[in-house]
């Protein structure tokens, strides 16, 4: 008998004229998926902080399992201001972010990116 794998919750994150899918770390951080799935879709205006998109959203939840480091790659959600980051290089956060997903590819394409920019996340 196949034991079967539990599905992966995934997002898609659509900004300019691309789109991303991050895989949830719902094992990692259960409470922090739980309240961003919640609260799906969301669409916003993204700031820029060195080689970071963020952008506020519509949920609180305090640090779980925070961390001060980072990849790119990683999608975190910052407690301190509500904020939904997505990191695209070496830069750090500016405190400790509960990392709640990754992007597996095409996290280089938030280079072309500008403070402005309309940006949506829904389920995928």
């Amino acid at each position: 008998m196949v034991e079967e794998q539990p599905m992966v919750k995934k997002i898609e994150i659509t900004c300019r004229d691309f789109e991303v899918e991050a895989e949830l770390l719902e094992r990692e951080h259960p409470k922090t998926c739980g309240a961003i799935w919640t609260a799906l879709p969301f669409e916003a205006t993204l700031e820029i902080w060195k080689e970071e998109v963020y952008f506020e959203i519509p949920v609180k939840i305090p640090p779980e399992n925070p961390t001060p480091k980072t990849t790119a790659g990683d999608v975190s959600y910052w407690p301190e201001g509500s904020g939904f980051c997505i990191f695209f290089g070496k830069s750090q956060p500016i405190s400790a972010v509960n990392t709640f997903a990754r992007i597996a590819s095409g996290v280089e394409k938030f280079r072309n990116t500008k403070t402005g920019d309309r940006i949506k996340v829904r389920r995928a």
